[in-house]
């Protein structure tokens, strides 16, 4: 049975942004760790620093790119009060698994992935260091 469309299209989008941040230097720690309170979609390191990134992925299915300021649906706006809370224990959880308790180099990041599904083509825009 085929996954819904809006599961396929953020695996889709944790793809893209996993092998943008390998082409970046980043190493791929671990993907979709999950707790029943939160998830962590990619954990990434580079340079000593853990990054938690969250990858929020959209369509856009006409030719061109919406520009600044169009009134677009835009990813980023599921990141509400309520997802970086789970997102906060998760990271609190993966660090106390991991014994990496004391480690205080960690950022969590915000991935936006616009996927053009007409032109089979993407756009990453990324968001440092979400306030949690």
């Amino acid at each position: 049975m085929a996954q819904p469309r809006h599961i396929s299209l953020g695996r889709l989008g944790e793809d893209i942004v996993s092998g943008w941040l390998m082409n970046r230097g980043y190493l791929i720690v671990e993907r979709n760790y999950r707790q029943k309170w939160g998830e962590l979609d990619i954990v990434a390191k580079k340079d000593g620093v853990l990054h938690f990134v969250e990858v929020k992925a959209g369509s856009w299915d006409r030719e061109t790119w919406p520009t600044e300021g169009q009134n677009v649906h835009r990813p980023e706006d599921h990141m509400h009060a309520q997802k970086c809370a789970r997102m906060k224990r998760a990271i609190t959880t993966y660090l106390s698994q991991m014994q990496l308790v004391e480690h205080r180099d960690w950022t969590a990041d915000l991935a936006v992935v616009l996927i053009n599904e007409h032109t089979r083509k993407a756009r990453v825009r990324w968001v440092w260091a979400v306030l949690l």
